[in-house]
């Protein structure tokens, strides 16, 4: 029985969260100011980073034992994380909170998910799996684990319905912080980018392997564009030192492409271009919401790519094209992607932009939902249920 609505507002309220990386650190951040704004009388615990703990998080243990990437890290690092969510189930299941909230990182999150819902413990997860693309199977485990899916994508949310797993559908917060419309003469004035020249950024992703893959690709692809259309500069945010340092030792072999290097300031550059040379990722969403036409690329090993063929159930790579259910962006993928087709549907979007950026005005504003409310009220709504 719910609650009478005063009581509902005024009762104490524990709520758990956990977070493993950074970007989980922002929504969970977002989430919690949302829930406190709802609800004050509302105390935080769990593991998190410094924003969480910036809005009152007693967070058990530094974040950042949590974040791994890569299969040999983490499986150097399994004892140590089994370990950590044994002690985490104990510590949550003493701790009896209102609700635990998962914020991504599904391989960690779920199994702890799991454990807390049969200790009667409800549960969420924030930021849906990509379960729809591969490893199908993992819904199984979702449903028995959550009480309630929030998802940043609406086909996420139909996906989720269609395997009776309960869900809502709450937007993206980078919906919710891009602006609809971004300047881009004042992000090329802070930049110290050419301001009448028709500017491609080049974003080949900020891992090592995929810059080692896609490094080179993406500067013979500008440098046939810049064969083609000398008036055209480039700008290339580097993710890292590391990456900076790898994509200059490539950056020896094109003496003549004009081209501004920068450290970080990826969506700066973004802000700044016409057109965007792009792997295929998160990033891409983020050039969507820019409003910037792009080419996406991406090229895995030989062996991952056979297996990837046989797992992946979506017709799509890139998300743009994921979100409109349609071929909107061009998406070269493995042997496909070549410099010359690249560099010619690049100039081609130079030419004639308005169908991407047109349907990128309609997906952001589909995606500007508030997701932190929306996913605040989802919360409070299961709790007072």
């Amino acid at each position: 029985m719910a609650l009478p609505a005063d009581t509902e507002l005024t009762r104490p309220l524990r709520v758990a969260l956990v977070a493993g990386e950074a970007s989980g650190d922002l929504l969970g951040a977002g989430l919690m100011q949302a829930l406190r704004t709802r609800h004050p009388a509302i105390e935080f615990i769990g593991v998190g980073g410094p924003r969480m703990q910036s809005e009152g998080l007693d967070s058990y243990f530094p974040q950042e034992r949590l974040a791994v990437m890569g299969l040999v890290e983490v499986l150097g690092r399994l004892p140590e994380l089994w370990l950590r969510r044994r002690a985490l189930i104990k510590q949550l299941i003493s701790a009896q909170p209102d609700v635990f909230i998962g914020i991504d990182a599904p391989d960690f999150n779920l199994g702890l998910e799991q454990k807390l819902h049969q200790a009667g413990i409800r549960t969420v997860h924030y930021v849906s799996p990509s379960v729809w693309a591969w490893r199908q199977k993992r819904v199984l485990k979702i449903r028995q684990a959550c009480d309630l899916m929030l998802t940043l994508l609406p086909f996420e949310a139909r996906f989720y319905e269609a395997h009776q797993v309960p869900v809502r559908f709450v937007g993206h917060p980078l919906a919710d912080l891009i602006p609809e419309q971004v300047n881009r003469q004042a992000a090329r004035q802070a930049l110290s980018l050419p301001e009448q020249q028709q500017i491609i950024a080049l974003l080949p992703g900020s891992r090592g392997g995929e810059v080692a893959r896609l490094g080179a690709l993406f500067l013979q692809t500008a440098a046939l564009l810049y064969a083609q259309r000398p008036g055209v500069h480039f700008v290339l945010p580097c993710a890292s030192p590391e990456r900076r340092q790898q994509l200059e030792t490539l950056l020896v072999a094109y003496p003549d492409l004009p081209i501004s290097v920068l450290d970080g300031q990826s969506h700066q550059a973004l802000a700044a271009c016409d057109a965007v040379l792009i792997a295929s990722g998160t990033a891409t969403l983020e050039a969507l919401l820019h409003k910037r036409p792009m080419v996406v690329a991406y090229r895995v090993s030989p062996m991952t790519y056979r297996i990837a063929r046989r797992l992946v159930k979506t017709p799509y790579f890139a998300l743009p094209n994921l979100l409109a259910d349609r071929p909107l962006v061009p998406e070269f993928i493995q042997d496909a992607a070549q410099p010359a087709p690249m560099a010619e549907q690049l100039s081609q979007l130079l030419d004639a932009p308005e169908s991407q950026v047109q349907a990128f005005a309609a997906i952001h504003q589909a995606l500007r939902c508030h997701a932190s409310e929306q996913a605040a009220e989802a919360v409070l709504a299961l709790v007072n249920a």
